[in-house]
């Protein structure tokens, strides 16, 4: 069963940095489409950051020159490096997997941002 778990979500001050980590288990594929989402209440999910290929990756306009997504040295694993971050960041991010044409996505991990 795949499972997809985030991590290091919390509350910091603007101008301040978090790392969220995800990783995928429950399955030996070595995954290349993993990104990072968020939605705020009453909005649509909307992408941050994610890998479009083994390597190559997009990042929505808000964040670019801030956020950094990056994979770990272990299989199916993926950071989100947020820095600078602004009050309009505040948001429930999740991670998403994509393979043999399934979508998965972990239970969330808020990010708050205080002005």
């Amino acid at each position: 069963q795949v499972q997809v778990v985030e991590s290091g979500g919390g509350l910091v001050q603007a101008g301040g940095s978090l790392r969220l980590s995800c990783v995928v288990s429950g399955t030996s594929f070595s995954i290349n489409y993993m990104g990072w989402y968020r939605q705020v209440p009453g909005k649509q999910r909307e992408s941050v950051a994610r890998f479009t290929s083994a390597a190559s990756t997009n990042y929505a306009d808000s964040v670019k020159g801030r956020f950094t997504i990056s994979r770990g040295n272990a299989k199916n694993t993926v950071y989100l490096q947020m820095n600078s971050l602004k009050p309009e960041d505040t948001a429930v991010y999740y991670c998403n997997a994509v393979f043999f044409g399934s979508n998965y996505w972990g239970q969330g991990t808020q990010v708050t941002v205080s002005s």
